[in-house]
């Protein structure tokens, strides 16, 4: 019996990181459909608190696991400046092997609830294992960061953590992946679309993200479909999508998310003109579990080494 490739040993080493994780990134999402016909009509004077979901889980906003508690050594822990005044809180981390054969580092952005913390056995697939520099950015109002969420002061954070990953010297000459989860994933389409033209992103990764706001809201509260149009945190992720034709984009897809539906990708992907462009679909993927699905990890090393890596 012939041993294992290189290739073989890797994915496994991946699949294995990836299923040790598992009860780390469950998180809460954006409401439960209990408590949907409550919070309708609240829907336009407290939709940033439902969006938002900032305090979830409970001590989410002073307990903030970090990187020693899953072993990881070569960290920094950043308070960042933004523009108009906010603290951000996140951690920089560097890769322990080499594996990717030029730089690359990822900016990853969370969803609607939770700090960074827990999303580190996350990041330490993509340190560890994929060789990559990470920063893991907290917005506004999340974890230890100051101020409060909204869509504008989002965006402003998202341009900070860019900058900072272009304007620092270990980092200014990698290539930067941009990596979204759900409401990270609006967020990430925005930022590439902004600054395609400066040449600094390599690649942008998407999992289980909206094409707007007002569009998931019927699915996602569905007593308040017809308030959707008085949201005022659009994130038009289906508009601004199309605009991003250089960049590479990786789709990674759960097509049993009961907060956001399926086909909100699927749709994203119709939309979608990168001159490359990946769809990968995860059969039992749900919103919080797509992360823990056979071959999501595998599909990104891919995308990193292929489309961002050998792309220029």
């Amino acid at each position: 019996m012939s041993s294992p490739s290189p290739s073989t040993t890797f994915i496994n080493q991946i699949s294995a990181a990836a299923s040790h994780a598992v009860s780390y990134v469950r998180l809460p999402v954006l409401a439960s459909s209990g408590i949907a016909a409550i919070l309708s009509a609240l829907l336009y004077f407290k939709q940033n608190e439902l969006i938002y979901q900032r305090n979830l889980p409970i001590g989410t906003r002073t307990e903030v696991p970090k990187p020693p508690m899953f072993h990881m050594t070569d960290w920094e822990d950043l308070s960042i400046p933004t523009p108009d005044g906010e603290s951000l809180h996140a951690y920089f981390l560097r890769p322990t092997n080499k594996r990717l054969d030029k730089s690359v580092t990822v900016l990853m952005f969370h969803g609607n609830a939770g700090n960074i913390g827990h999303r580190l056995p996350i990041a330490k697939v993509i340190q560890e294992h994929m060789g990559c520099h990470v920063l893991m950015l907290e917005y506004r109002g999340y974890g230890l960061s100051t101020g409060s969420p909204n869509e504008r002061g989002l965006l402003i954070d998202a341009q900070t953590g860019l900058d900072y990953l272009t304007e620092r010297a270990e980092t200014r000459d990698t290539k930067i992946v941009i990596y979204g989860q759900s409401l990270g994933g609006a967020l990430s389409i925005q930022l590439v679309a902004k600054n395609e033209k400066r040449g600094n992103v390599g690649g942008l990764i998407l999992e289980n993200t909206f094409t707007s706001m007002r569009k998931l809201i019927p699915s996602a509260l569905p007593p308040a479909k017809y308030l959707a149009r008085l949201c005022h945190q659009v994130w038009p992720s289906d508009t601004t999508l199309p605009t991003i034709k250089e960049t590479p984009i990786l789709f990674l897809s759960g097509l049993r998310d009961e907060i956001v539906p399926a086909s909100h990708m699927k749709q994203l992907q119709s939309v979608c003109r990168a001159k490359k462009q990946t769809f990968k679909e995860l059969p039992n993927g749900t919103h919080n579990d797509t992360v823990m699905e056979p071959g999501y990890f595998e599909a990104m090393f891919k995308f990193i080494r292929e489309d961002v890596v050998k792309s220029r």
